[in-house]
């Protein structure tokens, strides 16, 4: 066998069998070992950013990476974007990046360049294999690195010649996944604090302090002592809906966030970091915790810390019966207008059970929490790095991992056109996602932020590096092009008939939410 076989061998034996992929000529061995290995599902995208962002999409639901395959540096910077959001969601990846044989490097010819380099910043290992006999070797290192606790992003560059000569075989991979335990030392500290100003003490929490088990012992601390329980700004993934213990996030305003958070004297971190602003305004705090207040980190990301709560709550005597009964909105279906609110009443009601909800909604979702906490229980998740065009992809991914579970995506019509190929891998494979595209014909962020950083007034240039409206998009004829039902909608009535039609059929659907 060649290499490019023994690495396709090495990764399905590892417990890595689905390759997002847009190959080019270095990878063709690659591609051709596919069809002489059985049991790796392929899946094609149309752009390397949808590539990466379904491999995390795919890994924050599945729990095991998946791979990638890009074609030599330009591919893999086409894919940067969103392997900085899956860094920060910590998911595990491994990338097979193409590269020149290792005799043509030298002739700079036009697609080399410095594949290593541009790897690194968004992965935590990376290697070139040096000849055919070492790349299921160091397929099987990538896996063990994707696989490690806390997980990481694996890029394997694999030269041509490596791919096409000739290798001996697989290998194991050797790696144990079990998650870190955590500090008792550090529980300690959390149920003396509890003990002495629970009033004054913020419960911040993400990770798998999110999980419904994590969640349910969060509950009972709350219940038992009066604390606050808070989530960050963005999450991974969370588990949210009817039967779950809801909690806020830490609102991405400044000025909202900073009265919630002024009268803690405490915060507990739970594998979530310090409450900090997105970005620096002028005249306003880069640290959002009031001045004098105290952090204390129970865990860090990757320890157990269902562990840690478990024993929190021993220590503090809390059981299922400290619990609290919590007040949820009504669902109701609206009617008249599309808005913020009628928007959120609407996919409130129309969440199936066990969804997963993919939010890209940026300006139009900040209010989506509270109504839906009342929807059928369901998994959100979110975009950890802050780099738009992140919701299709992963949503794509997530489908995959998941074929049995609807996945909604909610993105905003500015976002949508970064990775608006994702469609067409939807619809090739046949996955279960509906997405919803809100059209405001505007960055709507980008005008809140123009205000916030102190621009003065946008004139006419200004507004129109703002607005997307000249020419209109057209939503339901971009879905059509790539195979995916579509329809718009200008009322909530109308906007409930959709989600409606779009949750009970299978494959792919979106929906134009015109505003």
């Amino acid at each position: 066998m060649n290499g490019a076989e023994s690495l396709v061998r090495t990764l399905v034996a590892g417990g890595v069998d689905v390759c997002f992929t847009n190959p080019g000529t270095s990878e063709m061995h690659f591609v051709a070992a596919l069809d002489k290995v059985p049991g790796m599902r392929c899946v094609l995208g149309l752009f390397e950013g949808v590539v990466t962002g379904a491999a995390d999409g795919y890994f924050r639901m599945k729990g095991t990476p998946a791979s990638t395959l890009l074609h030599l540096g330009p591919g893999l910077a086409n894919g940067l974007a969103n392997l900085h959001n899956a860094k920060k969601a910590h998911s595990g990846i491994v990338n097979i990046v193409g590269q020149h044989a290792t005799y043509h490097i030298g002739y700079n010819a036009p697609l080399t360049s410095d594949i290593e380099g541009l790897a690194r910043p968004m992965s935590s290992w990376v290697r070139t294999s040096p000849d055919a006999k070492s790349v299921a070797a160091d397929g099987a290192a990538a896996i063990a690195a994707a696989k490690s606790a806390p997980p990481q992003i694996a890029t394997l560059i694999l030269p041509a010649d490596t791919a096409w000569n000739e290798a001996d075989g697989i290998a194991e991979v050797a790696v144990d996944t079990q998650r870190p335990s955590y500090s008792p030392q550090a529980v300690d500290t959390a149920a003396k604090i509890l003990h002495g100003d629970a009033a004054h003490t913020l419960l911040l929490v993400t990770g798998s302090a999110l999980t419904e088990q994590g969640l349910a012992l969060a509950e009972r601390i709350a219940g038992k002592t009066g604390c606050t329980v808070m989530g960050q700004t963005y999450h991974p993934r969370m588990a949210r809906g009817r039967g779950r213990f809801s909690i806020n996030r830490i609102p991405y305003v400044i000025e909202q966030a900073l009265p919630i958070l002024k009268n803690f004297r405490h915060i507990v971190l739970v594998e979530a970091n310090d409450p900090v602003a997105f970005f620096a305004y002028p005249n306003k705090p880069s640290m959002l915790k009031a001045e004098g207040c105290e952090v204390h980190r129970m865990t860090a990301w990757g320890e157990n810390s269902v562990a840690a709560l478990g024993a929190l709550a021993n220590a503090l005597h809390a059981t299922a019966q400290d619990v609290k009964p919590q007040q949820h909105q009504e669902l109701v279906k609206p009617t008249g207008a599309l808005n913020n609110t009628t928007i959120a009443q609407a996919i409130a009601c129309a969440i199936p059970e066990n969804a997963i909800m993919v939010d890209e909604s940026v300006t139009t979702g900040r209010g989506f929490f509270p109504p839906t906490a009342a929807a059928a229980p369901h998994d959100w998740l979110q975009n950890m790095g802050g780099s738009i065009g992140f919701s299709t992809p992963v949503a794509t991914g997530a489908a995959v991992a998941c074929p049995d579970r609807k996945v909604i995506c909610m993105v905003g019509d500015g976002s949508a056109m970064y990775t608006i190929q994702s469609l067409w891998t939807q619809a090739r494979e046949g996955l279960n996602v509906v997405t919803i595209v809100f059209a405001n014909r505007i960055y709507q962020i980008l005008r809140g932020e123009f205000d916030g950083v102190g621009a003065g007034e946008p004139g006419k240039r200004a507004q129109d590096m703002l607005k997307i409206d000249r020419p209109t998009l057209d939503f339901v004829a971009l879905a059509k092009g790539m195979g995916v039902p579509a329809v718009a909608v200008t009322t909530a009535d109308e906007f409930n008939k959709a989600l409606a039609n779009a949750v009970a059929e299978p494959g792919p659907r979106l929906i134009e939410v015109q505003m």
